[in-house]
């Protein structure tokens, strides 16, 4: 990532004629928001003196409480490539701050940055690399999204059985050129379902760009007619998409997860932050899989983890341990889905496996086998637990997690509570299609 000074941005800015920059931040569920200035008021925004109305962002603060600050990251600088002049665009990503000048603890940014603090003070630092999953839609002739598909491809097919290739193509050239390192992009395994893989990062870099992600997907698919969607689940008898999270843990410089000594090329560090993860997961999935939707995920024979199981060697568990050693040792959470908020599902992932590493805790087992063709005695014996199965479950066992709540903090624990509750309350209490076909004529 480039770094900027204040001097650099308001010199790019002047020589490159850029009209507007969009503030951005998160609320509490991950929705991208913004402050849209002009180039005459960016030397107020980047001296930290832009002000925003925090009551009307979901999760924030009461009305008469509302008053907040925007202060930019700096090297989170960059141009909107489909922007051209004379209306160019700039964003910067910004922290939330009170008018007193502190951080504002309901900022979820500030979250995961409270728990990479905690890690610094260990002498640890995190290196992220998601795998984010989508779909491709066609919209109808009023502009609204189908359930129609792009194309009827399967894993790794190309055009013109795939014909978003060239989607994919276009989003890939539209990241590079704001800075991401692209790994690999291809066709997953369900129809419409892609997948575009960028280079890992420090964490909270990466939970940046995952927001960055999503707009330019987003926004390169709607200039196709497209609909790109990150929704869980989408379509019934098909895969969903998911978010798998690449984690690696470093310490002066040096991968603490690789021991070349151990069976597994795994240390001490490595199977305790899998322990603390396991042991927390069922409180952290109210996080990493936050809708009703995302539920309908995670059940077998659709690829996504059910169990509660870690492995180095099949992809049927929770936590897989890939092949790469030395400098990219790293273990994989499967769980987690695009719809999640970043900065929160890497706050509350970190902070497990910090607190196994803590407490030396020790994993069961590995289980090598294919988790999903097991019953349910073979599970019981070997002691394996289950995910959540919906919404409902997953935020009691967040309410029970101390941790989790901790790394939270009470105000968007209550806030982030407050509006899950109501979403599954408003789901519970709707009558479904299903419902109708299945009743309606039967009784």
């Amino acid at each position: 990532m480039q770094t900027y000074t204040k001097e650099d941005i308001l010199k790019y800015v002047k020589e490159n004629e850029i009209r507007f920059i969009r503030l951005q931040f998160t609320d509490i569920l991950g929705s991208l928001k913004n402050v849209a200035i002009t180039s005459s008021q960016l030397e107020k925004a980047l001296d930290n003196q832009c002000m925003f109305d925090g009551s009307s962002i979901e999760g924030f603060v009461r009305i008469e409480e509302s008053d907040m600050k925007l202060h930019p990251y700096l090297d989170s600088f960059v141009q909107f490539p489909w922007r051209k002049a004379p209306d160019s665009v700039a964003r910067l990503i910004c922290d939330v701050y009170k008018p007193d000048g502190t951080p504002f603890n309901g900022s979820p940014r500030q979250v995961l940055k409270n728990v990479l603090e905690e890690a610094a003070g260990m002498g640890y630092c995190f290196n992220v690399g998601p795998e984010c999953e989508f779909f491709l839609f066609r919209n109808d002739e009023k502009g609204k999204p189908t359930l129609k598909t792009f194309d009827d491809a399967g894993y790794f097919d190309m055009g013109p059985v795939d014909p978003g290739e060239d989607v994919r193509r276009d989003i890939v050239r539209t990241l590079e050129k704001m800075g991401f390192e692209i790994e690999a992009s291809h066709h997953e395994c369900a129809r419409g379902q892609h997948e575009i893989d960028f280079k890992y990062g420090d964490a909270l870099t990466t939970a940046d760009r995952v927001i960055t992600f999503k707009l330019v997907v987003k926004t390169i698919a709607n200039k196709y007619g497209l609909h790109a969607t990150f929704m869980p689940k989408p379509i019934f008898g098909i895969a969903g998409s998911g978010m798998h999270l690449n984690l690696s843990m470093s310490k002066d410089g040096k991968n603490v997860f690789c021991d070349e000594k151990d069976s597994l090329g795994l240390s001490k560090e490595a199977y305790s932050f899998i322990a603390g993860v396991m042991e927390h997961i069922r409180g952290i999935t109210a996080i990493t899989n936050p809708l009703v939707n995302s539920y309908k995920r995670l059940v077998p024979e659709f690829e996504a983890p059910v169990y509660i199981a870690w492995s180095a060697q099949n992809r049927s568990p929770l936590i897989r341990v890939p092949a790469a050693r030395g400098k990219g040792t790293r273990i994989e959470l499967r769980s987690a889905d695009p719809s999640a908020n970043p900065y929160l599902a890497l706050a509350v992932t970190i902070a497990a496996g910090l607190d196994g590493v803590k407490r030396n805790l020790t994993p069961p087992p590995a289980v090598d086998g294919n988790i999903y063709a097991m019953t349910p005695a073979q599970r019981k014996r070997l002691k394996i637990g289950s995910l959540p199965e919906s919404l409902e479950e997953a935020l009691i066992e967040l309410k029970k997690d101390k941790l989790v709540c901790a790394t939270l903090g009470q105000h968007v624990l209550e806030k982030y509570i407050e509006a899950k509750e109501i979403e599954w309350h408003e789901y519970k209490t709707r009558v479904s299609q299903w419902e109708i076909d299945r009743y309606l004529s039967k009784y």
